[in-house]
């Protein structure tokens, strides 16, 4: 069979648009002598394939997504004025991506670690992005420890290797850690796949109504097809037999057209009860319990689209915790606080200045009118139109009315901890969460806690960490201490 026999959409080109006549030879001087600086085809492919990845993301590298739609099934303009929840029935369109945190790119799925659930709203007053993760709370509450906390789940900078006396040594000297530890090396540490699980928003955001009134809230996606998980042996099984586990099954699925689905809840509470709230509720590390602030259905997301190339619509997919819109703001979380720059930042260097301009992050509704300019790949859009406001040639300005609702702060400037609450400790909701499990959930629990702690090699880096369990619950940490020995001899 010819090589013209497989032409069926024109002929190759070049990046230029030139046509190709072989792209099956190399042009060299004379039959088989060297290659001529001169086969500019040549030198293009290799040239574009030198440089065809992009720096892979610090966290969250290993990822997949797809689009899908956010219908409001409830009235919450009592609570909000964000236009694409002003009544129920309306659809936005959206775009989710679920990943892993601590794996880089070619990490199997199937691990056990918390999952990012990063969702975009293509709003008709820009995009909304909601940037969170499977589980309601995070290790840490001040992004000012998020570094350190990161390169202890990276590869050591002497053994190249993640290693565990670097993991519990920051676990066990940052006790605010105990609740999410405890959720993560529960059952719900490893998920069956992305659509069998729950994401949650984890911060605090504001939600303001047209007559100002302000109210915090927190997200939560329920999943419609149910909580599987797997078990630390079932999981070692699944991500050296087939890596790309989660991956697969989401696209799968909605290539078989069964679209995976999540009830979306909404924990809303009045502003003025944040300040003698029991816990802190602008605490990353703390949960805001049912019974006090019980979650309310306001929409149902759906995944219905697979992206058609993955490394131009997941990969180069970019999401922030500062793109709000009216309506929705942010909150005093101080982990909040600190992404809100480091995001936007992160992607500026991994994708480039002009990465909004890319179809998987553009709005769709509206255009973006600004005045940047120019930069790595910036495609001229802006044509000759002024890049400086205000200007008398019909420039866009400001509208005047702020996205959110402004906040009253007071005291002196300073390093100042996280405001306790009168329940506020590290331990008491870790506790909690022990007490509500089963008792073959507490075995599984204890069984995959011992098997990470007793890889430590010293042993005062092993008691701290027990302690902490044993703070949340005596018998919590009586079991694990009892589970660890038996492993470490």
């Amino acid at each position: 069979m010819t090589q013209e026999a497989h032409v069926t959409q024109g002929p190759l080109t070049t990046e230029a648009g030139a046509p190709v006549a072989d792209n099956q030879n190399s042009e060299t001087a004379g039959v088989g002598g060297p290659v001529l600086v001169q086969d500019q085809l040549l030198l293009e492919k290799l040239a574009h394939f030198n440089r065809e990845r992009i720096p892979e993301r610090v966290v969250h590298a290993r990822g997949a997504g797809a689009y899908g739609t956010f219908t409001v099934t409830a009235d919450v303009t009592p609570y909000t004025r964000a236009a694409f929840l002003s009544e129920a029935g309306k659809e936005t369109e959206v775009f989710l991506r679920f990943s892993t945190v601590a794996g880089n790119l070619g990490a199997a799925d199937a691990v056990r670690d918390p999952r990012g659930f990063a969702l975009k709203f293509y709003t008709e007053e820009g995009n909304y992005d909601l940037v969170g993760n499977n589980t309601p709370v995070f290790f840490i509450r001040d992004a000012i420890k998020f570094p350190d906390f990161i390169h202890t789940q990276k590869r050591d900078p002497y053994t190249g290797s993640t290693e565990a006396d670097n993991v519990w040594d920051f676990w066990g000297l940052s006790p605010e850690s105990t609740h999410q530890v405890t959720w993560l090396f529960g059952d719900r540490g490893i998920p069956a796949s992305y659509r069998h699980m729950n994401g949650y928003g984890s911060h605090t955001y504001q939600w303001s109504n047209e007559a100002g009134e302000v109210f915090w809230v927190k997200y939560h996606f329920k999943t419609d097809q149910g909580i599987k998980n797997l078990t630390a042996e079932e999981a070692a099984v699944l991500a050296g037999n087939d890596p790309d586990s989660h991956q697969r099954d989401l696209r799968e699925a909605i290539e078989r057209g069964e679209f995976p689905s999540w009830t979306v809840q909404a924990q809303i509470m009045p502003a003025a009860d944040a300040a003698t709230y029991r816990f802190n509720p602008f605490d990353l590390t703390k949960v805001w319990p049912h019974e006090d602030y019980p979650p309310i259905e306001i929409g149902r997301l759906e995944l219905n689209r697979n992206p058609r190339n993955v490394f131009a619509e997941v990969e180069q997919s970019i999401f922030s915790p500062a793109h709000f819109v009216p309506g929705i703001g942010p909150s005093p979380d101080k982990m909040l606080q600190g992404r809100l720059f480091a995001y936007g930042d992160a992607h500026r260097y991994r994708v480039g200045i002009n990465a909004d301009h890319l179809p998987v992050n553009r709005p769709h509704a509206t255009e973006a009118r600004t005045n940047s300019r120019d930069g790595f790949l910036y495609d001229g859009r802006h044509g000759g139109a002024k890049n400086y406001e205000p200007n008398s040639f019909g420039g866009p300005g400001q509208t005047g009315r702020a996205l959110w609702q402004a906040a009253s702060v007071d005291g002196s400037t300073g390093n100042h901890p996280t405001p306790v609450h009168a329940e506020d400790d590290d331990f008491v909701q870790a506790g909690a969460l022990y007490r509500l499990m089963a008792e073959d959930e507490k075995e599984r629990l204890i069984t995959n806690l011992a098997g990470a702690i007793s890889a430590v090699s010293r042993q005062d880096i092993a008691e701290r960490a027990i302690g902490n369990f044993a703070s949340a619950d005596a018998e919590f940490g009586k079991r694990l201490e009892a589970a660890v020995r038996a492993l470490r001899g």
